[in-house]
Parts: structure tokens; C-alpha cells; sequence
């Protein structure tokens, strides 16, 4: 397949880029900078993208967006995280409409955040949206894929959870305080956290590339794990103490009350119904298996 991905050079992008190109598919990167060979050069803030240059693409991925735990949620920064994403989704999809041979597949990101804080309540695809900022840019984040979908473009939301990587993300900040033994649940530690592990977030994408599956659908492991029994997995995986709680207050200081709320006190129990429909086979559908298996490389 010829396919085009946003966000290339990120923690899920660049490794997608590279499972993909092994597999003998035609990848070509979009780019702000001057393009190279194997590139296209877009500008989401001025909406120029030369849509002859996605003609014959037989797949659209899109991963783009500014990162959520980079920065204070300033006034500033909160329009950088929403238009990082609306901007450019619209200008796809709205490309993606425009194109006389349209790829057969848009697989456009999202999160599931879109449901928002909502204790033990079990989440699927069809369960209603979530309030709060997180919430709401998912929902004007999905909703700018609406002229692919109304062009007949198969489209996919990738609602992706937390995806364990030591390479970024949230594994990344909490693994050298866990190698020191001072790491530790999250206040109570009875917000849940739903995961997926880098060989599935992956997997899943190629799987959806073909799959007869459209619309939302949950990249979450099939088994979210409290917080407290997340920090309990990682320390036993490290083999280290995870006696060293973090009381509320001190990142909340450092971060800001939502941010730190959205973030690391609230959480989401994320079942991936969708992709257990339509036969999709997880490689770690627990924690314990998916640590192991990543620590261990």
C-alpha cells in the first residue's frame, strides 16, 4: 500500500513508519519543512497542502497534534493543543474529499479522553462523551474528519489510550522513579488507566488499515488496571518497592489543577470492544505480560 502518515516523527509514528516500511509498504511522511525525497509539505495554519501529491494514496494516517502533558494548559496552550488538531484533520479530510482517487482508508487520531473522568463506569465505542477540556477537543477533533466520511472514505477514529513505551509518554517520566524505589500510586490510586502496549497501538493501526471497521474505536489494551495496581505491576516488574505514594497536591502545584486532574488523579476504564468485534488478537492483554515484555528489551 501507498500510505500517507502525519505525525511521522513522533513516539507512535516513528515506529509505525518503520513496521510499516519493513512490511514493503510505500510510506510518505507529511512535513512543515522543505520536503525530502519520500515527503510532503503541508501547512495546517495557512491550510496549503498540494492535494495532487496525495492522489493514488491508497490510506491517510493521521497522528498529528501538540503533546498534552509538554506544557502548562495556559490559555495559549490549550488553543495550541485543539487547533494542533482540528486544523489539521480538516485539511485532510477536506483533501482527502477534494481527490479523484481517494484512499480507501482515513485513520484519523483521537484519545479517550473524549469520555472524560468517569470512576468504574465500563467505556466502549458507543458509550456517551465525557465533559471537560480533554473531552471537548476530542469531540471538534473527530468532527473535522466529517468530509472524508461524508465522501465515503472509510473513517477511523483512533481513540488511543496510554501507550507504554519507555521511549515517551507516561512510562517514560515514571520508570526512573521507579528504578530509585520511589515511586508510587497516584493519590488513592483508584482512578483506572487504560493502556495499550506499543506492539498493540501499532498493531492495531495496520490491522485497521484493511479491516471492514469503521467510526470510533478504542486503542486500549482489554484490561485497565487501576492505578494503584499499575504502580504495583511496574514496581514488581522492576523488581522495587512502589511504597512511595504522591499526594495530590504537589503536582497539581506543578502542573495546574486540571491538567493534573485530567492527568494523573482521573481516569477512564476503556474496554476495546470494537477491535474484539471484529477479531483483532491482542499480543499483551495484561499488564504484567506487556511490562515484561517491553522491560526485557
Amino acid at each position: 500500500m501507498k500510505i500517507v502518515i502525519s505525525g511521522a516523527s513522533g513516539l507512535i509514528g516513528t515506529q509505525l513508519v518503520a513496521n510499516l516500511s519493513q512490511g514493503g509498504h510505500v510510506v510518505i511522511r507529511l512535513v512543515r519543512r522543505s520536503p525530502k525525497a519520500g515527503e510532503i509539505q503541508w501547512n495546517p495554519k495557512t491550510g496549503t497542502l498540494d492535494a495532487a501529491a496525495l492522489e493514488g494514496a491508497d490510506a491517510v494516517i493521521h497522528l498529528s497534534g501538540a503533546g498534552i502533558g509538554d506544557k502548562r494548559w495556559t490559555t495559549g496552550y490549550r488553543k495550541e493543543i485543539l487547533d494542533s488538531r482540528t486544523d489539521t484533520t480538516a485539511l485532510l479530510a477536506k483533501t482527502i474529499a477534494s481527490l479523484s482517487r481517494k484512499p480507501s482508508v482515513f485513520l484519523s487520531g483521537s484519545a479517550i479522553g473524549i469520555y472524560g473522568a468517569r470512576n468504574d463506569e465500563q467505556l466502549t465505542e458507543v458509550s456517551t462523551h465525557g465533559t471537560g477540556f480533554l473531552a471537548e477537543v476530542c469531540e471538534q477533533w473527530e468532527a473535522a474528519a466529517k468530509p472524508a466520511v461524508d465522501a465515503g472514505v472509510r473513517t477511523v477514529y483512533l481513540r488511543t489510550g496510554i501507550v507504554l513505551s519507555p521511549k515517551g509518554g507516561a512510562l517514560k517520566k515514571l520508570l526512573p522513579l521507579f528504578k530509585l524505589g520511589v515511586g508510587g500510586k497516584f493519590g488513592n490510586g483508584k482512578q483506572w488507566q487504560s493502556w495499550i502496549s506499543m506492539d498493540d497501538e501499532i498493531g492495531a493501526i495496520e490491522y485497521l488499515l484493511t479491516a471492514n471497521v469503521s467510526g470510533a474505536v478504542n486503542l486500549t489494551a482489554p484490561n485497565p488496571v487501576t492505578n494503584a495496581e499499575f504502580t504495583k505491576v511496574l514496581a514488581s516488574a522492576l523488581k522495587r518497592p512502589a511504597i512511595v505514594p504522591v499526594p495530590t497536591f504537589a503536582p497539581k502545584i506543578l502542573l495546574g489543577g486540571e491538567r493534573a486532574d485530567a492527568l494523573l488523579f482521573t481516569g477512564q476504564r476503556v474496554i476495546p470492544a470494537a477491535l474484539n468485534a471484529s477479531g483483532y488478537t491482542f499480543k499483551h492483554t495484561t499488564l504484567e505480560s506487556a511490562l515484561r515484555s517491553l522491560l526485557s528489551k
